[in-house]
């Protein structure tokens, strides 16, 4: 009798310990709520983080996992769902969403960090007990279990035998396939398409850009700054961005080197103008190096952005200058002209992937096809009111050849007062491939920037 009596209570404690209450990791919870907001929410990881780190108490370890863990779940997360998709015994689109997300998170550990196996196991089933209950976490664990019985390698190899050399990128690289096509309609050459898809999926550390009049490479030198290799501006420190007083205080910022070029090349070619507008300022990263750039001559520069939000952004980097609100297709109401005008157009970002890496989920060709018909309606209005001799700015963060080359024929066809300036006098020295039909063209696994495009005309009549 006693011995029955030991075997039950055995039992009892073993169903005791089974559903104890979750002990989900701070940390990884915290990246699932992120990851969350931005699949099902349309959040952006680079403004969410951040503002969560800060505001968390953890430390420099954890902050750096939480972001190699939340990013990269992002860029790979397609190439997840293709190994989960194997092992699912529903069809992974039916499953439900907080599921995916966990298990793309556990896979993210298993195949792509320093976690050990038992570990990214276990801690991806606590974490989906908090989130979302038992029965979904057994589930989660089966899951897993299964995909930690094979090496990636053995996962991917059915990936070899698919015919197609887009579909076999878009899986191994984790990009959908509409942009591996457009990348190869651009390159002509699946090995250089292959570099570009690394690149994308290879973290990009913060670049800094100096504000001239306000700040210089100099004083940064006690942070280890090596100057860009094309940007007189830039430089790059194995820094956090928060540390520098300068950046505290904005005299300095964050900015890509291939964006602080369009700044810089513009500014070259309206140093002779007396009024510039940056038409599309967006959060402000060119409009603060304009201003400076400006500030420094004698020229009226004016911002514009839709978003009241966003415009405040604006003012606290422009100094004095004047920031409009309004929507850039209006501008005419103004009743203003500009000798000089910028427009940084929205566009589907298909340049920027390495650091927005949720934008390649979250766009479609026909949203390729919404926003040309957006960026026209933006170029026409800019050169409404640019004044005969000035110099009109047509940028985007794309490579994609309806968002460049294509809509530089559009603009010269459309508007025969405009003749397009060859950028190559303005290009640094030094940088090669970045020229194409006369506009900058820039690309992430060349020259380790963001794929940036600068079209420039100029107004004869």
């Amino acid at each position: 009798m006693g011995q029955e009596l030991t075997q039950v209570n055995a039992v009892v404690e073993a169903r005791r310990n089974t559903f104890k209450k979750p002990k989900a990791d701070p940390v990884r919870l915290l990246v699932y709520d992120i990851l969350t907001e931005v699949n099902r929410r349309d959040g952006y990881s680079n403004l969410l983080l951040p503002r969560a780190l800060d505001s968390s108490a953890f430390d420099q370890r954890d902050k750096a996992f939480a972001t190699e863990l939340l990013y990269g779940t992002l860029r790979m997360q397609g190439r997840h769902d293709y190994v989960l998709a194997q092992v699912s015994d529903r069809p992974w689109s039916e499953v439900d969403t907080g599921i995916v997300d966990v298990t793309r998170l556990g896979l993210q550990q298993i195949f792509e960090m320093r976690v050990p196996m038992h570990a990214a196991v276990s801690e991806t089933v606590e974490l989906a007990r908090k989130v979302l209950g038992e029965s979904k976490a057994s589930f989660v664990n089966a899951l897993l279990r299964k995909v930690s019985a094979q090496s990636l390698e053995e996962w991917l190899a059915p990936v070899a035998l698919i015919n197609d050399e887009v579909s076999r990128l878009a899986i191994t690289y984790s990009h959908p396939e509409w942009i591996v096509s457009a990348y190869f309609d651009l390159l002509r050459d699946f090995e250089e398409v292959r570099s570009l898809l690394e690149a994308n999926n290879s973290p990009a550390k913060p670049t800094f850009v100096t504000w001239p009049g306000r700040s210089e490479i100099s004083e940064f030198h006690e942070w280890g700054a090596i100057q860009t290799p094309y940007s007189p501006y830039g430089f790059r420190a194995d820094v956090v961005p928060s540390a520098l007083e300068a950046v505290r205080h904005r005299r300095a910022g964050v900015q890509d080197e291939g964006s602080q070029l369009v700044a810089s090349i513009f500014a070259q070619a309206a140093a002779d103008k007396s009024s510039w507008l940056d038409l599309c300022a967006g959060p402000g990263g060119k409009a603060a190096l304009l201003a400076s750039i400006a500030g420094l001559g004698d020229h009226r520069f004016v911002a514009n952005e839709i978003s009241q939000i966003r415009a405040d952004l604006v003012k606290q980097v422009v100094g004095s200058h004047e920031v409009w609100v309004g929507d850039a297709r209006d501008i005419a109401t103004r009743g203003e002209g500009f000798d000089a005008i910028l427009a940084d157009l929205p566009c589907t970002g298909m340049g920027a992937l390495r650091r927005r890496p949720e934008v390649r989920w979250r766009r479609s060709l026909s949203d390729l096809r919404e926003l040309g018909v957006l960026q026209r309606e933006i170029s026409d209005a800019a050169i409404s009111i640019l004044n005969v001799g000035g110099v009109f700015g047509y940028a985007t963060c794309s490579p994609h050849l309806a968002e460049t080359s294509i809509a530089v024929a559009d603009i010269l066809k459309k508007h025969p007062e405009l003749e397009q300036i060859d950028i190559q006098p303005f290009m640094p020295l030094g940088l090669k491939g970045g020229v194409r039909d006369k506009s900058m063209a820039l690309w992430t696994h060349r020259h380790n920037t963001d794929a940036m495009f600068l079209a420039l005309f100029r107004k004869i009549s």
